[in-house]
């Protein structure tokens, strides 16, 4: 074990979603701390530029194409990084996707994208990882949730069901891989502005709500996650499993300003 906790030197991690957004943070922070990757992404060809972004900061990169709500998508994603690479350390779960609608305009179709997306393809990438991880005796798995894990948010069913899902889904895995070494987490961010929810962030009534009721009193920005990811993916944080860590700024304490004022 190397006396820097928190060096990734040597490991191999997977982060699914990185042709944009805050799988793309994760990642250059990984790199950063020392990991080489597998990036993936369902058109392969946007991985190309990152790809080139990842190696020029000294660190290898593999693109991989992958479609988590396609099984055999899924079964081929492993047997392509142990060739590459011999190994895998640690898998961040990001590829996830939301539609945002009330909840009475919800169709069959949207609840299956989702859910089939942020849920299904979840366990079933760390099912195809962990049977690589298991040999090991050790290895790192980082799902991806938000603060909806643990919060409800009107227009947001699907979504919320499969970010809470996440985090059940994540004790579970924790209690059935613990033994074989391998840790499984949630990381939660809070309010981050990304490609999914950029338009809310037009509304600049809406902006201020949001604020005001963060105690740090401003949205994510991706570099805040940085920390968080690279110690679920490091020796660091080896006798910690089936947590939920939110990185919110504090929104998950609940607090709502006008209440407070009111009270005073």
């Amino acid at each position: 074990m190397s006396e820097n906790l928190f060096d990734l030197t040597g490991k191999v991690a997977i982060v699914t979603g990185a042709s944009r957004g805050l799988g793309q943070y994760m990642a250059r922070a990984l790199a950063r701390a020392g990991a080489d990757l597998v990036i993936t992404s369902r058109k392969i060809e946007a991985l190309q530029l990152f790809k080139e972004e990842i190696e020029a900061l000294g660190r290898r990169a593999l693109p991989v194409e992958l479609d988590v709500r396609d099984y055999d998508s899924i079964q081929r994603l492993v047997p392509a990084v142990l060739e590459h690479y011999g190994k895998i350390d640690a898998l961040v779960n990001n590829a996830g996707l939301n539609v945002r609608k009330p909840a009475l305009d919800i169709t069959w179709d949207d609840w299956n994208v989702v859910l089939e997306t942020n849920l299904r393809g979840t366990f079933f990438v760390s099912q195809a990882v962990a049977r690589a991880m298991i040999p090991q005796r050790k290895g790192r798995i980082i799902n991806i949730g938000s603060v909806t894990t643990v919060f409800g948010y009107a227009g947001l069913g699907p979504y919320t069901a499969s970010r809470g899902g996440t985090k059940q889904l994540t004790m579970s895995l924790a209690d059935d891989w613990g033994p074989h070494g391998i840790t499984v987490n949630c990381l939660a961010p809070g309010w981050f502005k990304t490609a999914q929810n950029a338009v809310l962030y037009e509304d600049q009534e809406w902006l201020a709500y949001i604020v005001d009721r963060i105690p740090l009193k401003r949205p994510g920005q991706p570099h805040d996650l940085d920390g968080a990811v690279v110690f679920l993916a490091s020796d660091a944080s080896e006798y910690i499993t089936g947590q939920t860590l939110l990185v919110d700024g504090g929104i998950s304490t609940g607090a709502t300003r006008a209440t407070a004022k009111k009270t005073r």
